[in-house]
């Protein structure tokens, strides 16, 4: 029966463990010492041993004959423990059985000493995904463990599990392995699986493992169908784009050939190209390109490696890094939308135009994108004015709209009834002597009248009436007391707006002023407060304006002097 790769080749010892040392040298060390803890948690990204070294300890723990600490694989409990047949180290998912009673369980089970085994070991994996419940119930025995016992604990969210299961566990990290380190053992195992694997793909599958043995197993796994596996192999079983086509795509975006770059996306969506994977290539180059601007000198570590430096020095050059950064939004805001999008190959397309035509982002990035490539223009003397397309490279349409003219075309009378000149009005005007107006003729005989018509007083000529539109509607009298309150003292303030004894009202030209309280009006009939009420009256109205003030019937009501209320008898005033 045929066994996956990553199973084939976990590793049975510490020393087989990659790129994990400064773990592995600390765990044989305390299996020859003897010191060991009773409960551990190992925590990392997938893929990077945690499980694996677990096992190997249980096995190291139990071995009879272990070899500078690391078990043998040959005695009784090695072999127990390979095949199952030790009940005694048990492997729990935590994933499956994350409730309080589980944990219960274990913790009655625990108690009893092992059977076939020195140490009763428990492995519990993904323990992140335990409840608060069961987590309580697995803190007793963690506390007080008996000396039989050993708990293994595996993560890959250490921020998840409770600080008091935290502080009773040894805490060890497992790093991510790098490029070069999984390439290596990926050429090592297909050389023993007699696979023909060049250094290219095997470079490949690592830096798509991201750290992971584990998955560059499966990839290279998945790869072994291919009689020769090289870098086309692997774009073509994993569904990508390739670093040509994708740094061509790039290409096409700094151009702003938006219809390139579609085309030869649809060209990818027929070939089988997954979108996800796609977004992930080219965020991935950006990130590059993005290293190489900003930190050119020390970026070497920083590179994922899939492109080599002349091409990234080359689009380095013609990007800011405000341009990258905004790419990078662009890009991973579309690649999360994938996740829930009906229509992925319409996403990337979304995105694809956006890229190519950096006028559409409203971002603040994408802002700040089009500020630093106008400034980066501006100091190169390399900025002109966008030319307007000769007519030949315009579409058909745009060739034949007409210019628009300047100058307002004339319209007909007839169309256009409300621009014609008002009637001159048949009312006579009144004719005055300094006036030169040739005498009127009497060549037609005058109306009779049957009464004598009312003569003018040539003493006071009447004047004409103005017309309506000139009439001040604003300037009532609540409207005066509030402008003229700034040239008046604060006490008359609060008397012009007293309506139950002040009222004022405009007739042709004058402001009478009505005051009932024989007090109020001693303080206004004064010629400062007259002269600021006019004034103001005047520049409400546009026109000059007079004040006139006039007390009302109990302000005109005589008071009655001293002497006529000493009349009254039983009054008397003090000092007399």
């Amino acid at each position: 029966m045929y066994q996956a790769l990553y199973r084939k080749w976990r590793p049975q010892t510490f020393d087989q463990v990659v790129g994990q040392g400064h773990i592995t040298e600390t765990l044989k060390n305390q299996v020859r010492s003897g010191r060991l803890s009773h409960a551990y948690i190992f925590i990392g990204t997938r893929g990077t041993g945690k499980t694996t070294c677990a096992r190997i300890l249980a096995k190291a723990v139990n071995c009879h004959a272990p070899v500078d600490g690391n078990p043998c694989g040959k005695c009784p409990a090695c072999q127990g423990m390979e095949d199952g047949s030790v009940l005694d180290v048990v492997e729990i998912d935590a994933a499956s059985n994350s409730g309080v009673d589980n944990m219960r369980a274990l913790r009655e089970e625990a108690v009893f000493s092992p059977a076939s085994v020195k140490k009763r070991v428990y492995i519990i994996d993904e323990v992140h995904m335990l409840s608060n419940a069961a987590f309580n119930a697995l803190l007793k025995i963690l506390e007080e463990p008996p000396e039989h016992l050993i708990f293994i604990l595996a993560t890959t969210e250490l921020y998840k599990v409770p600080a008091t299961i935290l502080s009773r566990c040894q805490r060890h990290s497992f790093h991510r392995l790098s490029s070069e380190q999984i390439a290596e053992y990926l050429l090592q195992v297909a050389e023993k699986e007699n696979f023909s694997l060049t250094a290219d793909a095997a470079a490949l599958i690592a830096r798509l493992a991201e750290g992971g043995v584990r998955d560059a197993l499966s990839l290279l796994d998945q790869c072994s169908a291919h009689e020769h596996i090289d870098s086309e192999a692997v774009y073509s079983v994993m569904g990508l784009a390739g670093k040509r086509r994708i740094a061509k795509m790039l290409e096409y975006i700094l151009a702003h050939d938006t219809a390139s770059a579609l085309t030869d996306f649809s060209a990818m969506w027929m070939e089988g190209k997954d979108p996800t994977a796609f977004l992930k290539e080219l965020g991935g180059l950006v990130r590059d390109v993005m290293m190489m601007r900003t930190a050119p000198g020390k970026c070497g570590a920083l590179l994922s490696g899939s492109y080599d430096d002349k091409t990234l020095k080359a689009f380095a050059a013609r990007l800011e890094a405000a341009q990258l950064i905004a790419m990078m939004e662009t890009v991973q805001g579309y690649q999360a939308q994938l996740r829930e999008a009906v229509s992925p190959k319409t996403e990337v397309e979304l995105c694809l135009i956006s890229l190519c035509d950096d006028t559409v982002g409203e971002s603040v990035n994408a802002l700040r994108g089009r500020i630093a490539k106008l400034e980066a223009r501006l100091a190169s003397g390399a900025f002109a004015a966008a030319a307007r397309p000769a007519p030949s490279e315009l579409p058909p349409e745009a060739e034949e709209v007409p210019a628009l003219s300047v100058e307002p075309q004339p319209e007909e009378e007839d169309d256009l009834p409300w621009l014609e000149e008002p009637e001159a009005y048949d009312e006579p005007r009144p004719v005055y002597e300094d006036e030169a107006e040739p005498a009127p003729s009497f060549e037609e005989p005058l109306p009779e009248y049957d009464e004598e018509p009312e003569r003018i007083s040539e003493a006071e000529p009447e004047v004409p009436a103005q017309p309506a539109a000139s009439a001040p509607a604003m300037a009532d009298w609540k409207t005066i007391c509030t402008k003229a309150a700034a040239k008046l003292p604060v006490a008359l303030k609060s008397q012009l707006s007293n309506e139950l004894c002040v009222s004022g009202r405009i007739e042709n030209g004058v402001l009478n002023i009505q005051v009932d309280d024989a007090f109020t009006f001693g303080r206004l009939n004064r010629p400062a407060v007259q002269e600021a009420l006019a004034a103001t009256a005047s520049e409400l109205c546009g026109c000059e304006i007079r004040v006139k003030m006039q007390q009302g019937e109990k302000a005109a009501a005589v008071q009655r002097s001293l002497d006529d209320l000493k009349a009254f008898p039983g009054i008397s005033f003090t000092g007399e």
